[in-house]
């Protein structure tokens, strides 16, 4: 059994920085894809960041490129969004979840483990 639990949020003013953390259970972490999603209110789930297995490439949403950086430690079951000059469009509750294949995946169908969220405010 798979089991994601991300941890991190919270309030920040905008400019400010955080960095979520999302804890794997289960076995073979290193050997799938895990990528980053959020969902404001009244919209739908957007895709964020993924990371490759070995961390050695990841994609960017483009309102995200440049400010929040994915990674991943596979010794610790671990990935990571650090997000940096955030601002309050970036107010959402940000999930992690893992990939069914192995390449890069951008849409919510193409993952099947998913954590329970974690808040994130960016006050103006």
């Amino acid at each position: 059994q798979v089991r994601l639990v991300e941890s991190g949020g919270g309030l920040v003013q905008a400019g400010g920085s955080l960095r979520l953390s999302c804890a794997a259970s289960g076995r073979a972490f290193s050997s799938y894809v895990m990528g980053w999603f959020r969902q404001a209110p009244g919209k739908e789930r957007e895709f964020v960041a993924a990371i490759r297995r070995s961390g050695g490439s990841t994609l960017y949403a483009d309102s995200v490129k440049g400010r929040f950086t994915i990674s991943r430690d596979n010794a610790k079951n671990t990935a990571y969004l650090q997000m940096n000059s955030l601002k309050p469009e970036d107010t959402a509750v940000y999930y992690c979840a893992r990939a069914k294949g192995m390449n890069i995946a951008v849409t919510i169908w193409e993952y099947d483990y998913w954590g329970q969220g974690t808040q994130v405010t960016v006050s103006s």
